[in-house]
């Protein structure tokens, strides 16, 4: 593959801004709350990161091997 993707300076930066919050915090509920943002968050970063590649290089076929 080619280079991995590095983070900026800023985004290292609230990384550990939430980290600090996630270990900081007690309530349960809180944590469950913030897990559950955190996964839907991730699961829609996913869904952008595959519709920008396919509006680059076209859909896939039926069987989703590129050619």
């Amino acid at each position: 593959m080619g280079q991995p993707i590095e983070l900026s300076v800023s985004q290292r930066f609230e990384i550990e801004r939430f980290n600090r919050a996630i270990d900081g915090t007690a309530d349960t509920e809180a944590l469950r709350s913030l897990a559950k943002q955190l996964l839907q968050a991730w699961h829609t970063q996913k869904a952008a990161t595959t519709w920008a590649m396919s509006q680059q290089m076209g859909p896939l076929p039926v069987d989703g091997l590129r050619r």
